[in-house]
């Protein structure tokens, strides 16, 4: 089993990588670009392993990625390179459009002229796994959940980027052929997060004792998902989901950002405590522009068709990251010096439309 994944040196990326390697013994290929998200050190587990192998480049060059479908000659593409943070979207729409989409367009059409070419047993074999996220659907009510069935709805630059990359895969599909499955999964976290994100951004700043910046009254909900539970379901999915369907991956573990930021403070409170609580650090911000009240993903058709069940609830889960983060200093420390945990996503007055 030869595996081509993109991204491998981000979050997911690396966290599936991680799997495939070490717990399947598959040969894999990671193509990343390493922008500031990417860190060649969130693979160092696998970096001496003779099934890993590491490209660095753009899914945009159309070049390098023809060249490395030919001489790797993949058995599978788990297509996760993306821009992903949504405050950065907001001041910077066009990388996301660049990266999202054109990108997107260039893996699947650089697959396409791959699998072409293959004997009609690696063509019915091969699979190409686009990776998404449930905020293409936008923003749920208090009750219900997203299924495979419904709308899209994105609200911000960056789930309008995913869900043009959706349709593109859903499109290719359906006109050519190509044995094309698109996931959406919830919230992740866990280890190796970057460390703008809510949970690694809130473990970091509770250690150094800074401000935790919590957008609005907190009440926004989100469906949170253990990055290795996914990392175990891309790999189920790519194996055994249908060429143009579609799997939501999610953990079953709704909170509201307020609870995630206050539970994050009694744990820190239990294992590096100081005088005050960390509760105490807790500063409520402007909120985010078009900011989604609620998601859930319904993940029955994992579960039942594939088999998929998250081994981490969010309370073992939240557990495992934060000791996580306080005893790797080495994986985070360096990052933190080449990236200001800054407030993003805010808009200039002069940049907002007036009646």
């Amino acid at each position: 089993m030869r595996i081509l994944v993109t991204g491998g040196a981000g979050f997911i990326g690396s966290a599936l990588v991680r799997h495939l390697v070490l717990d399947k013994g598959y040969e894999v290929l990671t193509v990343d670009k390493l922008t500031y998200a990417g860190t060649l050190t969130s693979l160092a587990s696998v970096s001496d392993n003779p099934s890993h192998r590491f490209l660095r480049a753009d899914i945009c060059d159309q070049g390098a990625i023809a060249q490395a479908f030919e001489t790797f000659r993949p058995t599978r593409v788990m297509h996760l390179a993306a821009e992903s943070h949504v405050d950065r979207s907001i001041t910077g729409a066009r990388e996301f459009i660049d990266t999202n989409v054109l990108g997107t367009f260039n893996m699947l059409e650089c697959a396409r002229l791959y699998w072409s070419s293959l004997s009609p047993d690696d063509k019915a074999s091969f699979r190409f796994l686009h990776v998404s996220t449930d905020e293409v659907y936008g923003s749920l009510r208090q009750d219900g959940f997203f299924t495979e069935q419904t709308p899209y709805d994105p609200s911000s630059p960056y789930s309008a980027s995913k869900a043009a990359s959706d349709h593109l895969a859903k499109a290719w599909e359906r006109t050519y052929g190509l044995p094309v499955i698109v996931s959406n999964c919830s919230n992740n976290y866990g280890p190796f997060h970057f460390p703008e994100k809510l949970i690694p951004l809130m473990i970091l700043n509770a250690l150094e004792r800074h401000p935790l910046p919590v957008y609005g009254d907190g009440g926004n909900v989100r469906d949170w998902l253990y990055v290795d539970d996914h990392a175990r379901a891309l790999d189920i999915i790519a194996e055994r989901g249908r060429p143009g369907e579609t799997y939501n991956v999610g953990g079953r573990n709704e909170r509201r950002n307020i609870d995630v930021v206050r539970r994050i403070c009694e744990l820190m409170d239990a294992h590096r405590p100081n005088k005050s609580p960390h509760s105490d650090l807790i500063t409520f911000v402007q909120d985010r522009p078009g900011h989604d009240a609620r998601y859930a993903i319904d993940a029955t058709r994992l579960e039942t068709e594939l088999g998929w069940k998250a081994q981490e609830d969010f309370d073992s889960g939240i557990e495992k990251t934060v000791r996580w983060y306080i005893e790797n200093e080495w994986w985070w420390a360096p990052l933190k010096k080449s990236y200001a945990l800054d407030r993003l996503g805010l808009l200039k007055a002069s940049a907002v439309r007036t009646a």
